[in-house]
Formats: C-alpha cells, structure tokens, sequence
C-alpha cells in the first residue's frame, strides 16, 4: 500500500487534510472514508490495507476540527459548521473523480460521519456508486444534542459497559479501546454543530426518497452498540430506503459487537463481508 497525502480546500477556506492509500497496479475502484466524532482518518489504516490489497483506492480525509486538518484545534467547525461536513464530502468526491476518471467511487461513512452520507445522499446519489454505513443510526433525533449550546458528551453511552476507561462502548478489544484513549486527536469534548438542525433531513421519508432506486447501499452494526437500539434503529433506517423505493439494501448485525466495527474483536468478518459488497457492486463494474 503506498501512502500519500493531498489537501482539498473547501469554499469556507478550510484546508482538508487527506490520505490517499493506493494499491499496487492499477485500481478497480474508489473507496472514500468519512471517520466519526472525535476522531481521524489515520485509524483506517488497517481497513485501507484491506482494501488495497483487493484493489481498491482509498481516500480518507481528516474531517473539519479533526486529525490534521484540525491543527490542533479540534471541534473547530469552521464558518460552515455541520452543512460543511456534508459539503466536504462533495468537494473530495470532486477531487477524487477528477484525479481518477471513470473510476466508480463508494462512499463509506462511520458513526458521525454516516450521518453525513445519509445526509449526502439526498441531494447527491448520483455522484456514488455504493453505499456503506458503519456504527449508524437514525439521524434526526440526535440532530438537537449535536446542535445544543451545550458540548456532546458521549460518556451516558458507555452506562451498559464495564467503565476501565469510560470508552469500553467502542469496542470489546481492550487494545483498540486504549489506542482511542491514548491518541489526543480521539475522545475531545465536541463543541455544538452549528446547522445540525438540516440532520432531520435524513429521517424525513419524503427526503430519503429522493434517493436514486439503483444505489447499492450496505448497512453495518453491532447489536449492542448503544447507537443502534439493539438493531432495531439501523433496520428502520433500511426500511427507510427500501420504502423510498431504493431496490439494493442489505443489513448485517453482528452479535455482541460495539460500535467501532473496524476496531472489533471480528473486525476480519466485518471487513470481509464490506469487501464482499464492494467486489459486487463498484468492483463489479470496473
């Protein structure tokens, strides 16, 4: 895997720092990675070797007020706040097909950042060629924590879980759950999303029905990750879809599994079965 990194600087002057892993040869497709809250793109390393090695390239950027881009300085959402998050997905998918001509592209989105691909896709289903969300949920009534006066704290969702360090609802591996608590780029106490309020967007059915039929879209959980209900709110965000008349929609539920599916103790199954769905929809078509 040769790593690499490029910047895309977005219309409110915000400079994205991206990572761009390449296999060896040339590539079947593009995989474009949106990390979560309080968090950055350098912890899909290993994802993106996975992916490399099938074929794929990978961009991951570090989102606005994270990782690199936040210099420092995280939570700061620049001028253009949550609907910037959204729209920085656009600006790299431009960058990523302009770089790469007539490759297919599948958007991956985790936890924060699957609610922005939900978002995304509303306005934008045609510029992608797959859909995958990890660690996801139904959007909207998170929409007025994230937007509150107040700072998000996610400390209430690791309540169910043993509390070594207050993080064990990530993840069952101790090793991951440390890395995440060590790295001072992960865990910060997340600032109000100014905008967040466009978040209900995703849970409107009239909205999601926007969405193009054709769109091959993968959901992920585990079913104790404590965003999930059990299971129950990413099966009616499926539902969602499918009654929007979107035609490719599949679900997987892993027993047991938290929240960083990637960072789980069956992260191999978990990737897998993502490379699975990719090598039969944009992988298919290259």
């Amino acid at each position: 895997m040769d790593e690499t990194t490029i910047t895309v600087t977005v219309p409110d002057g915000t400079v994205l720092q991206v990572y761009r892993w390449a296999p060896e040869g040339e590539p079947r497709a593009v995989v474009q990675v949106q990390h979560g809250l309080a968090e950055h793109a350098a912890r899909y390393r290993r994802f993106a070797e996975a992916l490399t090695d099938a074929g794929y390239l990978v961009y991951g950027p570090d989102g606005r007020g994270s990782g690199r881009t936040a210099n420092g300085d995280y939570g700061n959402w620049g001028p253009d706040g949550w609907p910037g998050w959204i729209a920085d997905i656009g600006e790299l998918n431009r960058r990523i097909k302009e770089d790469n001509p007539g490759l297919p592209v599948a958007l991956f989105g985790h936890s924060l950042g699957s609610f922005a691909s939900q978002q995304y896709v509303l306005d934008h289903s045609g510029d992608i060629d797959a859909l995958v969300l990890s660690g996801t949920t139904d959007p909207g009534p998170l929409s007025a924590s994230l937007g509150s006066d107040e700072p998000s704290d996610l400390s209430a969702f690791n309540a169910p879980f043993e509390q070594r360090t207050g993080y064990e609802w990530l993840s069952r591996d101790e090793a991951e759950v440390d890395k995440y608590v060590a790295d001072p780029a992960c865990g910060f106490l997340a600032p109000p999303f100014p905008g967040a309020d466009t978040m209900q967007r995703s849970s409107d059915p009239a909205e999601v029905a926007r969405v193009r039929p054709d769109l091959p879209v993968l959901l992920v959980s585990g079913d104790a990750d404590p965003i999930a209900g059990g299971g129950a709110l990413v099966e009616a965000v499926a539902q969602r879809y499918q009654d929007g008349g979107v035609k490719d929609v599949t679900v997987r539920l892993y027993p047991q599994a938290r929240h960083e599916l990637l960072n789980e103790t069956n992260r191999d199954e978990v990737t897998a079965d993502i490379l699975a769905f990719l090598d039969r929809t944009v992988g298919s078509q290259a």
